[in-house]
């Protein structure tokens, strides 16, 4: 017997074409996450957005990967609920946060990391780039830089954090930190390849290519009927920044 084919998932699309304070994506995304653990029948999102300048490290990520610049810049340090080390948000990357619940998808988060790169492989393809993964890392490069990183947080199968693509970021702040704790391998961006390119360009490209690798059906919401579930569920700001906003030192004790 031949098994009918699922009825693809709706899947809303939420951007802004300003950057958004990273603490601000933070806490969206967890209230989104609570609403879902109590009721996981309410939809998926992908919130598209850019961040203003801030490093972010996982729960169990180490600070010696954060060089003596970094605490010199005055941008703010969090540590967050993501698996993995450190890492640089900045304008000109386009990071992703699929809101997921992965009951209906697979709930194996091997699979769901391999879909991430699988979207982001895509959109490099019909850029007319070669992406790659390297066996044992977690990421996408091209031509031996690593122009995509990945990191997840999955709380009773609802996924969060996610990915972020270096569009045409100043790739500056990525000298200030060993990204992700790989120190052999250089950190890159698509305007390196495809000069003029602009996260505009790669907004839609990528909303699409996530729906097609995902098996959903796409529909660009607008961010703000999201946003009172916030008041809803509570604010949610996570942990103050490990520094913030003037420059300091690291603990050498």
């Amino acid at each position: 017997m031949i098994q009918s084919k699922r009825e693809p998932h709706l899947l809303y699309c939420l951007s802004t074409s300003s950057p958004v304070p990273y603490t601000v994506a933070w806490a969206w995304q967890q209230a989104w996450v609570a609403r879902r653990r109590d009721d996981p029948d309410r939809e998926d999102l992908l919130l598209l957005v850019e961040h203003p300048p801030v490093y972010t490290l996982g729960q169990g990520a180490t600070r010696d990967f954060l060089k003596p610049q970094a605490y010199q810049t005055g941008w703010d340090i969090h540590r967050v609920e993501r698996g993995g080390e450190v890492t640089h948000h900045c304008p000109g990357q386009l990071v992703g946060y699929p809101i997921l619940n992965l009951r209906r998808y697979r709930q194996d988060l091997h699979w769901y990391l391999r879909q991430l790169e699988e979207v982001l492989i895509r959109v490099l393809e019909k850029l007319g780039l070669q992406g790659s993964r390297i066996e044992g890392l977690t990421g996408v490069w091209v031509e031996g830089c690593k122009v995509a990183a990945i990191g997840i947080k999955v709380s009773r199968w609802i996924s969060m954090h996610g990915f972020a693509l270096n569009v045409c970021p100043d790739l500056t702040g990525f000298g200030y930190i060993i990204p992700c704790g790989i120190a052999d391998r250089p950190v890159g961006s698509l305007a390196q390849f495809r000069p003029g390119i602009t996260v505009e360009d790669i907004r839609p490209i990528v909303a699409a290519t996530f729906a097609d690798v995902f098996d959903v059906r796409l529909q660009h919401a607008d961010l703000s009927h999201f946003l009172p579930e916030l008041k809803k569920a509570g604010e949610a700001g996570g942990e103050k920044p490990l520094t913030t906003n003037k420059p300091q030192t690291p603990n050498t004790k």
